[in-house]
């Protein structure tokens, strides 16, 4: 993709400035970890069991730790490197919980942690078509990440999103007893494992109040949880939407005192537990206060 300057009507095409090495990106990622993916910074060059993690980070919406690995070298298996690292930790959890407390000097327990959703994303300035078609499966804990820099200090970063007829990896690990164990423990989840859940009547319910949110804004991605299916813009996940037998459950990612509600639909939950992000949520079983909600819900878009 050619990126260009409008310089009173006539377009001048930027050039790409390469990086030089792959510590750059890491020092540009590293700054600006939770603007770019919503992540909290744990450690750079984490070492355990004779093996480099270049950026330890977690993921406080989802409890869970993330590996990210940086790459200027495009011959590399991404899926074998990538269930090495979710095998390394799920082999390791107590060490990766240490140096998350040593590090931020916080408290986090064993039992805090979502290991299910441990995941690892590689970062390139580019990917190739092998590596992209090994990590199109729908349920592979393996992120890719493109990075471009350019000579106007314009940095392009672009998540590389799964296919829609993805297929699930599992049939391919059978066979295979290392990947097979992290298959098991480690578990992403999706949309449609969510709806086959409910009946059909809140199935469509869903839907109708999905497809109100995903028009709020461009780029809205859509990140299926353990509970609840989040919506994000950018780093934010703005709401969430839990579906239950006979109703949804939305949240809406505001704090309390923050939502202007003229009708007084969202329930302060500010002081309750609650599994989606922000204080406000409401319960529908109907569409009746669809456009009302969406009016609430693109409060929260940044």
């Amino acid at each position: 993709m050619a990126l260009y300057i409008n310089q009173t009507g006539k377009l001048k095409e930027v050039k790409e400035k390469p990086f030089k090495l792959e510590k750059d990106i890491q020092k540009v990622f590293e700054a600006n970890l939770y603007a770019i993916m919503g992540l909290e910074l744990v450690r750079s060059e984490f070492t355990i069991k004779n093996k480099r993690i270049d950026t330890l980070a977690y993921d406080a919406q989802a409890c869970a730790f993330i590996i990210i690995e940086y790459k200027r070298d495009k011959n590399i298996s991404v899926v074998d490197q990538g269930f090495t690292y979710l095998s390394l930790m799920l082999e390791n959890k107590a060490d990766f919980i240490v140096e998350y407390n040593e590090s931020l000097k916080r408290n986090l327990k064993r039992e805090d942690v979502d290991w299910s959703q441990t995941r690892v994303a590689f970062v390139s300035p580019s990917f190739t078509e092998n590596q992209i078609q090994a990590t199109n499966f729908k349920d592979i804990a393996i992120e890719l990440w493109e990075v471009k820099q350019f000579e106007n200090d314009t940095i392009i970063i672009n998540p590389i999103k799964k296919s829609n007829a993805a297929e699930s990896i599992k049939p391919l690990t059978q066979n295979k007893e290392a990947l097979k164990k992290v298959t098991e423990e480690i578990k992403v989840y999706t949309e449609e494992e969510h709806i086959q859940k409910t009946n059909e009547l809140i199935a469509e319910l869903y839907q109708k109040f999905r497809q109100g949110v995903i028009q709020l804004a461009d780029d809205i991605e859509i990140k299926p949880k353990k509970m609840e299916i989040g919506f994000r813009k950018d780093s934010n996940v703005f709401t969430d939407i839990c579906i239950l037998k006979n109703s949804l459950k939305i949240w809406i990612n505001l704090k309390k005192g923050k939502l202007d509600d003229p009708k007084k639909l969202a329930e302060d939950v500010s002081e309750k537990g609650h599994w989606g992000n922000g204080d406000y949520q409401i319960q529908v079983e109907t569409d009746k206060d669809l456009e009302y909600i969406m009016s609430l819900i693109r409060q929260a878009i940044k």
